[in-house]
């Protein structure tokens, strides 16, 4: 028999061979740990039952800060604002359906409401996520289809990809850390045993930081399958190894497309190796590719993939090698205690787990890492079951960031779990080279290599905002962290999108969740952009609920800023009920934004004319609405309408004062004194505002009163007819008729003035003879002390008084000119007797020149008596009371 047809003999034969022995089946239904994962060699795609259960399909794209990658097509970071504004219609789709998640965040939040189920609520996140994820995945793959184009991953969607990542990470980690490393008890040392299995069983149960580092390897591993689903390539349609090079072996002379060099002679697994001669040039590209894939399963953790991949192309060598890692366990040494609860037959020999000589095995491995005459990918694929690190960085180096880690934690798994073994194993083990132990690196030094990296794509995405994020969370820097967060909140140039401040908002309230230490001031700062966020949405529930989160100060300010976008009154409602509902301090925010709105200067440079309504006065006024809708704030309503309507007058609107004044309920009184029992158990505020509010109702009906009294006079009063002069009788008749209809008019227009004038009159002198102490002026507080400030309490009296000084005197003169048009001079007279009262000292609001002013015009209404041949004096009978 030749050496060709032993090599096809022994080909046949292996691809007949039943799977037994290295390459039989695995249980794939058992529940595993996250250090079991490498015990039995599968990865966390091998069953729906790992801690990342994930069954949506996304695209391939991540965000990246530096340039797109051709194999992954990353999106640079930088350019995340811009992308999500595309004006279409499904750029337009896809951020109605990630601005949805800012509700559902929030009603992930408010059903659990526990500490305990903190990672319930992380759980739900992510499948909330998914969800979103998987609608914008389907409408876009529709999108494509129907216009025949290449999918595309916009930003907003690649974003939420890495958001949900990040979330699977911080829940595998954290829940190692605050649950499992809690809930394991002290364990002893193990000693010398005959089983790698147990051996490594033991470490990952005693080593946090091991198993942590297993983690990372896992969520490595899925995230690159979610990322990466890819179809299986051609490699053969035959369960036949290299069946090209075999056709032309077998037909030599007679193949049409023949290789360009001279092949192998034979066809043993090593012959290429051996010979140094190539196969076909066919089979070496399908070979390629072939590693390729290999490689990729191994690197999305599914090994037994790998191994059926490699069968299927009828080389099963290649899983065998895959298969040697394996850890050796011999259930037949232990006693049946210890077999973990299955029972032993007398006599019966059990099955060996795992390879005895793997130590053989991955010294071989390790010299098939560093050949050259491997190609590389089949050399990553060893480098990474043996810990060599070059091997895998040979071909990751040019990746991406995911993948670099992955390498780097791969070895220091590898690294620890040998070392483990060789201390505690009874067996003597072959040597590993010294470089293998030199590549050992804590997790900081790997990071320090990642930012220092030679691709300065690695290197910058490093520095992205979710690489950061991550890696602080795995070295369970948290401080640091914030610090980081703080730095981007502090640039302004620094592209934080609103999906991002959600995120970073509910990584800093699951971090408060867990009492983990942190910088609460920078995680107030987070929130705080996230409110200010979500007041451009205008939501009252969200922003009520985030906005509780915040310490008082911020409360405050930022639910107020929030009231000042709002304007219809139906919402103003809803928003005070849902600040109500998450305990914030509704009577404060709603005074401070009342204050801070009527304090409010206008920075326009176009001056109103006198008397009108600017926007800027009409938003004064509409803020008096947030103090109307509960009857406990009346009282705080009629202090703030009293300063409003005293900053109208101040500057002579008295239009603008009439609608403040308007804001007011008329039962505002009657509800004060009601809150406080009698009018005797008021307050001070709550009285001197009544008395206030009364005088500015005095003072509006008078002005009211007089512009009757002004449109009566000058509009009302009859005007005289046409005089005819015609010798005609009728024309004479009717004139005379017009004169005496005319006579009539004006006797009624002349009594119904008096009458009028009388109505003015009175509510003029409402003001000069205000009752207590006078018009604005507060009353005797007899020691009552209240909460304001006295600094208020003296800016609000100088106002006041300087009220006092500008209205008065108009009202003299108001009361003058009636009197003067209506010829009641003598009533004129007596406004020197009420000027002049020591009991109520209206003089003192004079200037000298203003009484000056005053007392020449009555001394013309004197005068004008005089002319009259009336009395130019009147007497005590004829003053007013």
């Amino acid at each position: 028999m030749s050496q060709l047809e032993r090599s096809l003999l022994l080909l046949d034969e292996s691809v007949v061979k039943s799977k037994r022995g290295l390459l039989r089946a695995k249980d794939r239904g058992e529940l595993r740990s996250p250090h079991q994962s490498l015990l039995l060699g599968t990865g966390p795609d091998d069953t729906a039952n790992t801690e990342f259960d994930v069954s949506l399909t996304v695209g391939p794209q991540e965000i990246r800060s530096f340039l797109f990658d051709n194999r992954e097509n990353d999106i640079s970071a930088s350019r995340l604002s811009l992308a999500g504004s595309q004006i279409s219609t499904t750029g337009l789709n896809v951020r109605h359906r990630t601005d949805a998640l800012f509700g559902q965040f929030l009603k992930v939040l408010q059903r659990r409401n526990s500490e305990a189920e903190v990672f319930e609520t992380v759980e739900d996140l992510i499948e909330t996520l998914d969800e979103v994820l998987n609608g914008i995945d389907k409408m876009m793959t529709q999108n494509a289809a129907a216009f025949g184009k290449e999918r595309k991953v916009l930003a907003d969607e690649a974003w939420l990809n890495v958001e949900r990542d990040t979330w699977k990470l911080l829940f595998a980690l954290y829940k190692d850390r605050l649950v499992v490393q809690k809930e394991d008890a002290e364990m002893d040392d193990l000693p010398l045993v005959n089983s790698e299995k147990a051996i490594v069983e033991h470490l990952y149960a005693a080593n946090a930081n091991l198993r942590e580092y297993q983690l990372i390897v896992d969520w490595l591993e899925q995230t690159a399958l979610e990322q990466n689903r890819m179809q299986i390539g051609h490699f053969t349609d035959r369960t036949i190894a290299w069946e090209n090079t075999l056709h032309q072996l077998q037909n030599v002379g007679l193949t049409a497309f023949g290789s360009t060099r001279e092949i192998v002679k034979s066809l043993d697994p090593d012959a290429p190796v051996r010979e140094r001669r190539p196969l076909h040039d066919l089979d070496v590209e399908d070979q390629a590719r072939l590693s390729r894939q290999i490689f990729q399963e191994v690197r999305f953790g599914r090994i037994e993939e790998a191994q059926n991949l490699c069968e299927h192309c009828g080389q099963p060598w290649k899983a065998a090698i895959l298969e040697g890692w394996r850890l050796h366990h011999d259930p037949n040494y232990e006693p049946a205690a210890a077999t973990s609860g299955r029972a032993l037959t007398v006599g019966v020999k059990q099955a060996i787990e795992g390879n005895p000589r793997r130590d053989l095995w991955k010294k071989f491995a390790w010299k098939m890492a560093e050949s050259r005459a491997v190609d590389e990918y089949t050399r990553a694929t060893i480098g990474s079951f043996c810990g060599n690190l070059d091997a895998l960085l040979g071909i990751l180096g040019e990746h991406n960031w995911t993948d670099v880690l992955w390498a780097y934690l791969k070895t220091q798994i590898d690294i620890r779990v040998e070392s483990e073994i060789r201390s505690h194993c009874v067996k003597s083990y072959l040597p590993m080279p010294e470089k293998y132990w030199n590549s050992k690196m804590s997790l900081e030094q790997i990071f320090e290599e990642l930012e220092a990296h030679k691709n300065i794509r690695i290197k910058t995405s490093a520095r992205d905002v979710d690489r950061v994020i991550q890696k602080y969370l795995i070295l369970d820097d948290i401080p640091e962290l914030m610090r980081q967060i703080d730095g981007w909140l502090s640039d302004s140039s620094f592209p934080l999108t609103a999906q991002m401040l959600r995120f970073l908002t509910h990584l800093v309230l699951f971090i408060r969740q867990i009492g983990k230490q942190c910088q609460e001031d920078i995680g107030d700062k987070v929130i705080k952009r996230y409110v200010e966020c979500l007041i451009k949405h205008g939501d009252a529930q969200l922003v009520a609920f985030y906005t509780a989160a915040l310490p008082a100060d911020l409360q405050l300010l930022m639910y107020s800023s929030f009231l000042e976008t709002v304007t219809e009154t139906q919402a103003r409602k809803r928003v005070l009920e849902e600040a109500y509902n998450f305990g914030l301090d509704v009577p404060a925010i709603t005074v401070y934004t009342v204050e801070k709105i009527r304090n409010r200067e206008d920075a326009s440079d176009v001056k109103p004319q006198e008397g009108d309504i600017t926007p800027l006065d009409q938003a004064k006024i509409s803020s008096l609405e947030w103090l109307i809708f509960y009857p406990d704030q009346r009282g705080e309503l009629l202090w703030q309408a009293n300063g409003l309507v005293r900053a109208f007058l101040a500057k002579r609107n008295v239009e603008a004062a009439r609608k403040a004044f308007a804001m007011v309920p008329v039962d505002t009184i009657q509800q004060i004194i009601n809150n406080y029992g009698s009018k005797d158990d008021l307050p001070r505020k709550e009285e001197a505002s009544i008395k206030e509010y009364l005088c500015h109702q005095t003072y509006l009906a008078a002005i009211d009163g007089y512009n009757d009294w002004v449109e009566y006079y000058y509009n009302m009063k009859p005007k005289a007819p046409q005089l005819v002069k015609s010798n005609n009788f009728t024309e004479r008749v009717a004139s005379e008729h017009r004169e005496q209809t005319y006579r009539m008019d004006v006797e009624r227009w002349n009594a119904q003035l008096q009458e009028q004038t009388t109505v003015t009159r009175d509510l003029l002198y409402n003001i000069l003879l205000f009752p207590e102490k006078g018009w604005l002026i507060d009353p005797d507080f007899d020691g009552k002390e209240d909460g304001q400030d006295e600094e208020d309490w003296l800016n609000r009296a100088v106002q006041m008084e300087s009220l006092r000084k500008l209205c008065i005197p108009d009202v003299v003169l108001l009361l003058h000119q009636i009197f003067t048009l209506s010829g009641r001079f003598s009533e004129s007279l007596q406004l020197a007797d009420v000027i002049s009262s020591e009991q109520r000292q209206l003089y003192s609001v004079y200037s000298k020149y203003k009484l000056a002013e005053v007392m020449t015009k009555i001394a013309e209404s004197s005068l004008a008596l005089m002319n009259k041949k009336l009395d130019p004096f009147v007497g005590d009978e004829g003053k007013k009371k």
